[in-house]
Formats: structure tokens, C-alpha cells, sequence
């Protein structure tokens, strides 16, 4: 169990280094983000929307430029780049959409409504319609696919290809697949039962690389969906759609500026321009030598933290589509350093310079078993979305923070309290309230038991320490996760303090022990079943 300080914890969750910077006029420059009081960060974590994906290129900046200084016929602007984009990729057609998660959006009201907009319109209450249905393995469920869900179609969730064949009917809009799937799932497998059936198959690959001519095509996909702002270095609100055409100019009737369940995935002309200059850019770009300046980042970061004793480092060069980027991985025994690698992560991400980057225990990072002997923890650095000089600073950083002394963590304090039993818990969000119930079994510092919130019950895990009690839970279901984090303090009867949600932000909770009920006393078993009501 990692214990942190709360000077550490607190204010990182709440908003980091930048919520306390003072706010001013704007002022464009490097500094715009510092005019408003947001500190930038430096990205070795890799294309994750957060913290703003990628960079976009110079030729997609100047062809977003050129874009807004003229009107158009959006129509006759998406008829034009669906035509090129086809050149270009081999594709049949392609297609521009506000984000990948947009395009999943419009490619499944495609499916769904078949490009007639009596159907479109009705959107997304589908009582009436032949095709509300879409077909997913659960290695392909996700957050992403609310945009799928978002149609108002039904999810059919399936474990094996058997039953997923059995899932197939009149009523099948599409097929749902995640980029990568392999073994029973894998495309090839997939599109053997659906193409007798004329069902399509949509592949989410938003993080992947572009392929030419697409590997996803080729094996039996109906249309791919990239997103814009990741791999492929476009506008950050952006994504690109390749496939079949009549399915595209479906999604596209199915996409703002048409009035409908996609008028609000809106993609301007200045967006559709720069996704195209972007797969322009893409097909004469030297890869091999974004490859090389890559790995040169993670070997003057290597190089220099390879001096600390007792620190580790190995490149990993990852050969699949998905995030194609070298990663640095930095290893050493907490139990040397006095230091775990999401302490350093935190450290390094809430000070300046602010860094992002991941860490964990070693051996999760590989997606293996745990190694023989000390634990190893982590962090690792992903090269592709480094800028030129970052590599210097991230490795001045990080030597600095790695190579400070540390005494090793003290025991925690005793308990301030015994929390065995039944809690009632208030739960305030933004602009709500929701009554929840922890149960709480307590050994020493450890605490064990049940949360059960507004819709389920799962378990809870933390500690007590003195007065400082952290509880863990996570709301797990098919396309989504929540993690509630509660950090409270303990004070008379209860315990109070914010809940941390992750991607979903910040609450606060207070907790207040629930009575057992009064009545009490002896209970008559009886002899055979009752002789009244």
C-alpha cells in the first residue's frame, strides 16, 4: 500500500499545478496557456485526448488557415475529399468526421437508418425499425462505444464466435470491433459469418497508425474510423472514415451540417481541409526517420538516469498499429529508492516543469506476471509526441527527482478509530446529491467491505491512518468503469472529504455511522407452517 502525504495527494487530484496560477488576458504566444493561468505540459505519455493528443502538423495548420478565409458548399466540399481521400488511401471512399468517436456515431446511424432520413429522424428512439441491433465482443466494449450507443441501438455482448454467430438476425445493424482483435475475433473470422448476411463491420482503430492500402479493409472490414488528432497528426477535432461509399454517404447525411442526431458532431471546412492535408502529408512522410529522432529522445533520457545506482533502463520497440511509438522504461527497487513510480509520476506531473508519463509496478507495464525476487516499479516514457529539447528537460527531471535521498516510509500511526460496521454516505456532486452505503469490515490499519452505490454494489478497499481514511472503489461494467476514491477525515462520528471520480472529476462525501435497529430479543423458530395469514 503506498502511503501519500496529503500535500502530495490532495492537490494533485483537485487540479494540479496549474489551478493556482493567476488568470489574465490572453495573450498568443508560446506563453498563451500561462496568460490564462494553465501550466503546458510536456507530453511522454502519448496521444491521449486529455492532454491534447498531438501536435498538428505545419502543412495541416496552413491548410486550416487558407481554409478560413473562404465559404463553401459543405456538401460539395465532402464530395470532393471523400474522392481524394479514396486516391490516396485506396479505399473505396472517405470521409471526415468531428473526432473518431463522431464517426463511429455516424457510421452506426448509417447502418441503423440505411440512408433513408424518415429513419435518420426517428433517431434515437428506433421502435419501428428492422435494424437496432449491433453485435460486439466484449474484448471490444469500451468507453468509446457510447458513441454506438449514443443511435439508441441495443448492445449484444458475446464471449465466443459461436455465440456471436447466433447473435446475427434480421435485426443486425452492424458488427463492433476494436483494432487488433485476435484469435476466435479476429477480423478475418468476424467477417466470414457477416459478409454471407450483407451485415457491416465497423473497426474503431482511433489510435492506430494509417495503413496503405488498409489492413483492415483488406481482411474484411466494411468501414475503419481512425481519429484525426492521434497517430496521424491532423486536427485534434477531427476523424477519418475509409470503406465502402454508399455507407459513408449515409454517415454523411447522418452528420452535421444535415439536421439530426448528428447535427451536434459538427466538423467545419477549416477541420475536413486539415484532415486531408494530414493523409496528404501521411502517404510522403519518412517514418523511418520519426522512428530514429524518437528513439535518439528516449537514449539522451536513457543515458543520463542510467548513472543513478540502482536504476534500470530498456527501449521497447512495439511492432502492432496501435500507439506505434518506442517507449523508455525506467525500473528499480522501491525498497532502494524509498520511492514508488506513481509517486514519482505525481511529483514530476504536479511541479515544473510538468511532465506526463506513465508508471506502475514493472511487471504490469509489460502485461506479464510478477518477476521473481524484489518487486521492480516503473515508469515509462512514450517518445512519439516529444518536441525537439523536451528530451533534455524530461531527463534533467527526472535525474534530479530519482537520484534525491529518501528515508525510507515510516510506519503508518495507529487508527484514530474503529470503522467496522454500516455507514450511510452523501455523495455532493456538480449539481446533485445521492445517498450511498459503505459496510466496513477493519483489521488494524486495513479496511475491507462494500460500497454500494446509486446502481450497484462493489467492493471497497483502503486503510486508516491516524485520522486519514482512504477508500477505493471501482463500478465496473461493459463500456464503462468508475473509480470513486474517497479521501476523507475522521472528526466525531463520521468521516468527510472530496471523492475523486478520475476522468469524471471531483465530488465530496460525508459519512455517518447507521444504528443498528433497536428491536432486539429472542426469535421464535416455529414448529410447521402457519396456521393464518
Amino acid at each position: 500500500m503506498l502511503h501519500y502525504s496529503n500535500s502530495l495527494l490532495l492537490p494533485a487530484l483537485f487540479g494540479g499545478a496549474g489551478a493556482a496560477m493567476a488568470t489574465g488576458p490572453l495573450k498568443p504566444g508560446r506563453d498563451i496557456y500561462r496568460s490564462i493561468g494553465v501550466e503546458p505540459v510536456i507530453n511522454c505519455r502519448g496521444t491521449f485526448t486529455i492532454i491534447g493528443a498531438s501536435v498538428e502538423l505545419p502543412e495541416v495548420r496552413a491548410a486550416m488557415e487558407a481554409a478560413a478565409q473562404q465559404f463553401v458548399q459543405l456538401d460539395e466540399l465532402a464530395d470532393a475529399v471523400g474522392r481524394r481521400l479514396a486516391e490516396l488511401t485506396g479505399a473505396e471512399w472517405g470521409m471526415v468526421s468531428a473526432g473518431c468517436a463522431a464517426g463511429l456515431k455516424h457510421v452506426t446511424a448509417a447502418c441503423v437508418s440505411g440512408g433513408n432520413p424518415e429513419k435518420l429522424l426517428r433517431i434515437p428512439d428506433l421502435a419501428g425499425l428492422d435494424k437496432t441491433e449491433v453485435v460486439a465482443p466484449r474484448s471490444a466494449r469500451s468507453v468509446y462505444d457510447h458513441a454506438v450507443r449514443n443511435a439508441g441501438v441495443k448492445m449484444i455482448t458475446v464471449d465466443t464466435i459461436e455465440e456471436l454467430e447466433a447473435a446475427l438476425s434480421p435485426r443486425t445493424a452492424m458488427i463492433y470491433l476494436s483494432a487488433g482483435g485476435s484469435g476466435p475475433f479476429a477480423l478475418e473470422n468476424v467477417a466470414r459469418l457477416a459478409k454471407p448476411r450483407g451485415i457491416p463491420i465497423l473497426v474503431d482503430a482511433a489510435a492506430e497508425i494509417l495503413t496503405i492500402p488498409n489492413v483492415h479493409l483488406e481482411r474484411g472490414a466494411t468501414v475503419v474510423a481512425y481519429s484525426g488528432g492521434k497517430a496521424i497528426c491532423g486536427p485534434q477535432c477531427a476523424g477519418l472514415l475509409l470503406g465502402r461509399k454508399d455507407i459513408l454517404m449515409s454517415a454523411w447525411q447522418a452528420s452535421s451540417p444535415h439536421h439530426g442526431p448528428g447535427r451536434d458532431n459538427k466538423v467545419g471546412r477549416e477541420e475536413t481541409l486539415g484532415m486531408l492535408a494530414a493523409v496528404e502529408a501521411w502517404v510522403k512522410r519518412d517514418h523511418d526517420a520519426e522512428w530514429k529522432k524518437w528513439l535518439s529522445y528516449l537514449d539522451t533520457i536513457s543515458t543520463r538516469l542510467s548513472k543513478i545506482d540502482g536504476v534500470r533502463t530498456a527501449v521497447h520497440e512495439p511492432t502492432g498499429l496501435s500507439n506505434k511509438s518506442p517507449m523508455l522504461t525506467v525500473s528499480w527497487d522501491p525498497a532502494q529508492l524509498h520511492v514508488s513510480g506513481e509517486e514519482i509520476a505525481e511529483e514530476v506531473a504536479r511541479t515544473k516543469p510538468r511532465i506526463a508519463l506513465g508508471a506502475g509496478p514493472l511487471w504490469r507495464r509489460r502485461g506479464a506476471e510478477p518477476e521473481p525476487g524484489p518487486p521492480k516499479t516503473s515508469i515509462n516514457i512514450t517518445a512519439w509526441m516529444m518536441q525537439p529539447g523536451d528530451d533534455r528537460v524530461v531527463a534533467d527531471r527526472l535525474f534530479e527527482v530519482l537520484s534525491r535521498k529518501r528515508d525510507p516510509k515510516p510506519a503508518p500511526p495507529a487508527p484514530a478509530a474503529n470503522l467496522s460496521g454500516r455507514w450511510d454516505v452523501e455523495v455532493t456532486y456538480f449539481s446533485s446529491k445521492s445517498h450511498h452505503t459503505l459496510t466496513l469490515e477493519q483489521n488494524g490499519n486495513l479496511l475491507q467491505g462494500s460500497h454500494q452505490g446509486d446502481f450497484s454494489v462493489r467492493d471497497v478497499h483502503g486503510t486508516i491512518e491516524g485520522d486519514q481514511i482512504r477508500l477505493q472503489s471501482t463500478d465496473a461494467k461493459p463500456g464503462d468503469v468508475i473509480t470513486f476514491t474517497f479521501a476523507g477525515a475522521y472528526a466525531g462520528d463520521g468521516f468527510s472529504g472530496p471523492v475523486y471520480m478520475g476522468e469524471y472529476l471531483n465530488a465530496n462525501f460525508t459519512a455517518r455511522r447507521r444504528p443498528f435497529p433497536q428491536r432486539r430479543g429472542r426469535i421464535m423458530i416455529p414448529g410447521g407452517p402457519p396456521l393464518a395469514n
